[in-house]
């Protein structure tokens, strides 16, 4: 049976959604944003429905996708309340929106899904924590959710205990590693090489060393002891890192990200 699947909001990560779903043929696409050019250059690309609003699309739809932004969020769903029920499920990718807010924001009047997806999800490389914990879900609202975004990335369903680790390590991760991307850059300037040669060497460096750890069968531990040898320039800088808590300081930083994250659930 064709499902049709609506958008409340169409910006880079609901575009992103969007295309990874375009062209399966069990489904119908549907979006609304308040930016209309581009969500009509989107559906001329893809095939959705344009709706004209968000209380339009919610008619429509089987699954309701709110890709706002979270302070945007209550609002929205105020607007659609009126036109859920139980045969409808809000999917909701705004972050800090728990399950139970969800919830009575939708007047209780539908199943909800809560998902966290990050950045990399954009060129099809995310990771996705998927909160089945609603009892009012369907065994067919449970599967569809559980897929629809396997074809962005891997999907893990997780209880939403733990949407807070998973915030902390996985959703602001890529920050981190940019962080880090941006350190080694500069510090291949401050060496001299030319910038736009030490950025696209970083990039590889990056992208080589997670293959690496991805294909091989090694503790990423062990991979980091082959390029250690004793006495030599790896084991230098290394030691350095270790004797100013870079490594502490990272557990501490996700630390923060994960308490911050706690007290935004709770506002």
């Amino acid at each position: 049976m064709t499902k049709k699947v609506g958008f409340i909001g169409t910006g880079n990560m609901g575009a992103a959604i969007i295309r990874g779903m375009a062209g399966d043929d069990s489904i119908n696409l549907l979006g609304s944003d308040l930016n209309k050019a581009a969500l009509k250059a989107l559906a001329e690309e893809t095939g959705l429905t344009q709706c004209e609003n968000a209380r339009d699309l919610a008619k429509e739809s089987d699954f309701i996708v709110l890709a706002v932004k979270p302070q945007h969020a209550p609002a929205v769903l105020e607007d659609i309340a009126p036109e859920l029920n139980e045969t409808k499920c809000v999917i909701s990718i705004a972050a800090g929106l728990t399950v139970s807010q969800l919830r009575e924001l939708c007047e209780n009047r539908c199943a909800v899904v809560r998902v966290m997806p990050n950045t990399p999800a954009l060129v099809n490389a995310g990771v996705f924590a998927v909160c089945l914990d609603d009892t009012h879900l369907s065994e067919e609202q449970r599967s569809f959710t559980s897929e629809m975004f396997t074809p962005l990335g891997d999907v893990h369903v997780l209880a939403e205990s733990l949407f807070d680790s998973f915030t902390a390590v996985i959703g602001s991760g890529p920050a981190y590693v940019f962080y880090f991307m941006d350190a080694m850059i500069e510090s291949a300037v401050e060496l001299g090489l030319p910038r736009d040669l030490a950025r696209g060497m970083v990039e590889k460096l990056f992208e080589g060393s997670t293959t690496l750890a991805q294909e091989s069968k090694l503790h990423v531990a062990h991979l980091r002891e082959m390029v250690t040898s004793p006495a030599g320039t790896t084991v230098k800088a290394l030691v350095h890192l270790d004797r100013t808590a870079t490594r502490g300081n990272i557990i501490d930083a996700v630390r923060k990200s994960y308490e911050r994250s706690i007290e935004l659930g709770k506002k």
